[in-house]
């Protein structure tokens, strides 16, 4: 009779112990001692957090409530016991206003399965920026969100801003999804990009709102599997493939797509950039797709020949070929006469460039069509392109 009464409770027990194993522990930061006032240094608190979760064999969820936290500096490593840690963050995390000369300020390494919602990172960079300014002897500044050599994390209506350099920081990462995020940071805040891969493939950024001092979205060299899609750039430099080949070893760029983004005021809008140096590798498999331009300075451009201040790299030719390319129904205004620029190297000619639905005005003289310009490019263009293709 036991036996059999047993037997029969046997899957509810089974069930109540799943239930039990896929509970997760909650963490919350004020019980190890950090203080929500904004001046007293809670990184201990946080990595105290960070290491109760990360050792927990089963999900866990650490909880930053409401108030203001600061942080001087925070690595947060794994690898942990369990790949399911989540950040719930209610309130802000700040920085220290006196820049340290670190290189980073908030960094996730070797962490898998980790999730980060509704975080408000406000590193507080403008210091730094006026020392910059001032043309002192200053440090480049901290990277203000960092997720290096990870898998499968994921940032979902993450603020960040006020960087004192890159605002979010991908590298050496595989499966990294951002999406919903704010970045923002002052128009003449240097090396402010929003959001910048190296090394790393499988990863999506979406539905975001990007506005800095420098590219919204950089892609350095290694990146592959790239989706970026509905996405609003403004201020900034624009979303940037570059720039590549600065320095020796092989540079490689594949299947990147791009598509449904607007573009406001920025230098740029859809851009390729190698350095004018012999050093090997290649650009292939690109698409930017549905783009609006409103007042853009360089809609459409690929720019082989970059070597700024004309120092260490004249009369040289960019090792890096690009191939592959496709610019499709992109719209709107360009800030000056040349809307369509593609200026690739003489010794690594561009090929298969191709153009298809183009319809981009001069924004500063109406009596004035826009012009485009090509040099070692080969490629095709169909469908309405406006301005008149040069392929």
């Amino acid at each position: 009779m036991a036996l059999q009464l047993l037997t029969s409770f046997l899957p509810l027990l089974l069930l109540l112990l799943c239930f039990t194993n896929l509970t997760m522990a909650a963490y919350n930061i004020l019980s190890f001692g950090a203080k929500p006032d904004g001046w007293r240094d809670s990184a201990p608190a946080l990595l105290a957090a960070w290491g109760k979760a990360c050792g927990d064999k089963k999900p866990a969820t650490l909880v930053v409530p409401k108030g203001y936290f600061l942080v001087s500096r925070a690595l947060f490593q794994g690898p942990c016991k369990n790949n399911n840690i989540r950040w719930l963050i209610h309130g802000t995390i700040v920085g220290d206003s006196a820049y340290s000369g670190a290189s980073e300020w908030i960094t996730f390494k070797y962490v898998e399965g980790l999730s980060l919602y509704s975080a408000t990172f406000d590193a507080r960079g403008q210091s730094l920026w006026s020392c910059k300014a001032a043309n002192r002897s200053c440090p480049t500044g901290s990277t203000a969100l960092t997720i290096s050599q990870s898998k499968n994390v994921t940032l979902s209506g993450v603020t960040v801003k006020n960087s004192e350099n890159f605002q979010i920081a991908i590298m050496f990462s595989q499966g990294i999804r951002v999406e919903g995020a704010t970045v923002t940071a002052p128009v003449d805040s240097p090396n402010t990009d929003g959001i910048h891969v190296h090394m790393s493939s499988l990863v999506s950024i979406t539905n975001s709102t990007i506005r800095t001092g420098d590219d919204c979205i950089s892609l350095g060299t290694g990146v592959t599997n790239i989706s970026v899609q509905d996405i609003r750039c403004g201020p900034g430099h624009g979303i940037s493939i570059g720039s590549l080949g600065g320095s020796p070893g092989d540079t490689i760029v594949q299947n990147v797509t791009v598509s449904s983004v607007i573009l406001t005021g920025t230098q740029n809008g859809l851009r390729i950039k190698t350095w004018a140096n012999p050093y090997d590798g290649f650009v292939s498999g690109i698409v930017f797709r549905h783009a609006i331009m409103n007042n853009v300075q360089n809609p459409i451009i690929i720019d082989q020949n970059y070597c700024p201040g004309n120092a260490n790299c004249p009369n040289q030719s960019s090792g890096i070929k690009i191939s592959g390319v496709l610019f499709e129904d992109v719209k709107g205004s360009s800030a000056t006469a040349v809307a369509v620029k593609l200026d690739c190297s003489r010794s690594n000619p561009c090929s298969g460039i191709e153009l298809t639905s183009i319809n981009l005005s001069y924004n500063g003289n109406k009596r004035r069509m826009a012009e485009s310009f090509c040099r070692n490019v080969e490629g095709r263009s169909s469908g309405l392109v406006n301005p008149p293709s040069c392929l």
